[in-house]
């Protein structure tokens, strides 16, 4: 019976926090809430351009030679990797004799 009585207690408690809770907040209608998400989204993109206009970009000639760069490496790694599947498919030919 004490149970039920404290159990009761502790509901009422956290019922009287909740809207003690509820009363300090203000009631914000659609409308604003409509309205502070679109500038909220104006707010994030005009924080990107800023954050891009900061950015050092690459000149052509650096682009050019890293795309280069960056072609001769795969294709040096191809090449490895076809020589590597040969070399192992023929080891393994021999060892099953087929």
């Amino acid at each position: 019976m004490a149970d039920k009585k404290a159990a009761k207690e502790t509901a009422a408690k956290a019922n009287e926090q909740k809207k003690a809770k509820d009363n300090g907040k203000k009631k914000v209608s659609l409308w604003e809430r409509v309205k502070g998400f679109f500038s909220r989204i104006g707010k994030y993109f005009k924080d990107t351009k800023s954050e891009l206009k900061k950015v050092v970009w690459p000149s052509r000639q650096d682009i050019k030679i890293k795309t280069i760069t960056v072609i001769v490496v795969v294709l040096i790694a191809a090449v490895v990797l076809i020589l590597l599947d040969l070399a192992f498919g023929g080891i393994i030919h021999l060892l099953i004799g087929a």
